[in-house]
C-alpha cells in the first residue's frame, strides 16, 4: 500500500492549573474557537469542544504525523499564552497532564452529546469525579494520591 489512511479520533480532557475556575463566560467561546484553530494548525480536525470553568473536553481527529502528547503540548502552551495575552488580568495556565481516550467512529455522536452537555453534567459531578470515572471506565490504572498536582 503506497499511502497511509487513518482515522485517529481522541477524546481529550485537560484542566486548568489547580482546577481554578479560569474559563469564565467572557473568554469561553473565544478560547474554544482558538483551541479548534490550533487543532487545524496541526492538520487535525476538532469535532467538538466544550467544558466547564476548570477543564476542557475536545473530540479531535489527529493526523498520524503527530503524537497525542505533542499535539497537547502545542495546544496547551499556545492557548495559555493566548489567554494571558488577551486577558492579562489573571495569570492563566493549564495543569500538567491530560486524559486521552480513543473513540470509534460509531461512538462519535454519543461523545459529542456528552461534550456538549458539560454545564448540565457538572451540576451533578465535579471535574475530579468525572475524570476518575473516565479512568475507571477505560480500565486505566492510577493512584489517586498522584492524580492531582
Amino acid at each position: 500500500m503506497s499511502r497511509t489512511f487513518t482515522n485517529l479520533l481522541a477524546h481529550l480532557i485537560f484542566g486548568t492549573k489547580g482546577r481554578e475556575p479560569f474559563i469564565v463566560p467572557e473568554i469561553k467561546p473565544q478560547l474554544f474557537s482558538y483551541l479548534g484553530g490550533l487543532t487545524r494548525e496541526l492538520k487535525g480536525k476538532a469535532y467538538g469542544i466544550d467544558g466547564a470553568a476548570d477543564h476542557v473536553h475536545m473530540l479531535v481527529n489527529l493526523p498520524p504525523t503527530i503524537s497525542v502528547s505533542d499535539a497537547l503540548r502545542f495546544i496547551k502552551s499556545n492557548s495559555s499564552g493566548w489567554v494571558n495575552d488577551k486577558w492579562p488580568r489573571r495569570p492563566f495556565a493549564w495543569q500538567p497532564g491530560y486524559g486521552a481516550f480513543s473513540v470509534s467512529k460509531s461512538n462519535v455522536p454519543r461523545v459529542l452529546k456528552y461534550i456538549g452537555s458539560q454545564d448540565e453534567h457538572h451540576r451533578r459531578a465535579t471535574f475530579q469525579e468525572e475524570f476518575v470515572n473516565f479512568l475507571r471506565a477505560h480500565e486505566i490504572d492510577f493512584d489517586e494520591r498522584y492524580l492531582w498536582e
